[in-house]
């Protein structure tokens, strides 16, 4: 009989253990560098908190509150300018979410060096994410409206990175200026062509577009919605 009570609470612990995991630890890596003026900080920051806020995205982030999925959010320009906005934050309630959104509304824009450094941001969302080993996938989410041009090439960190289990997409930004017609849609493919080659990694990686800023808000929701779809059942 006890044999019996201490196999069942064995078996107890270890399934406690099991659904405390995550199911995914998500990085979102937002470009602050040069390019990125005050109202297309504002468009990018407010676009996170309104994508978050979806309500088909806040269901997916809370639809296995027993392995939540962790989300953190920093910004990247130059070598030596990361800053992290929101800390890692476990997702298993309606508050979480809202505390994130909160903090994206009220941050307000630093004194950020005017270099774009790809490669290093690639590097500081992976540090990020070796932290959360126990989750079930480990996925880098980066922003960004131009190529690199300070630091280590991305197509070297991509290298780098291969076989860490971690997976990048990217968002990548097109210009504002409706008044560009074929041309806005020529850099736009240019630069999606670039982030695919040289920054997103894995089998599922992805490049999502947003034409422009004031675009921002929809391409992140249906990046999320992506990058979080299919995740419940195949994680048990």
């Amino acid at each position: 009989m006890m044999r019996t009570l201490a196999l069942a609470a064995g078996m107890a612990v270890a399934a406690t253990s099991a659904v405390a995991e995550c199911r995914q630890a998500l990085a979102l890596g937002l470009d602050v560098s040069g390019s990125v003026d005050a109202r297309e900080y504002r468009l990018q920051l407010d676009g996170l908190a309104t994508a978050l806020n979806a309500p088909q995205v806040r269901d997916k982030l809370m639809v296995m509150p027993a392995a939540p999925v962790r989300l953190m959010v920093y910004e990247w320009s130059g070598p030596s300018d990361q800053a992290v906005v929101v800390p890692w934050t476990v997702i298993d309630n309606a508050t979480a979410l809202d505390g994130i959104i909160a903090t994206l509304r009220a941050t307000q824009r630093r004194d950020a060096s005017p270099g774009t450094a790809l490669g290093v941001a690639m590097s500081e969302g992976a540090r990020h994410l070796h932290a959360q080993g126990r989750c079930w996938k480990r996925t880098l989410d980066l922003s960004g409206d131009g190529k690199s041009n300070l630091g280590p090439r991305p197509r070297d960190m991509q290298a780098h990175l291969s076989g860490s289990g971690i997976t990048i997409n990217a968002l990548v930004i097109g210009v504002d200026d409706p008044q560009t017609g074929d041309i806005r849609q020529a850099e736009i493919a240019e630069l999606s062509s670039y982030f695919r080659a040289e920054v997103v990694l894995g089998q599922d990686a992805f490049v999502q577009t947003a034409l422009g800023f004031t675009d921002y808000a929809r391409a992140m929701t249906q990046k999320l919605m992506r990058e979080l779809e299919g995740l419940v059942l195949s994680g048990l």
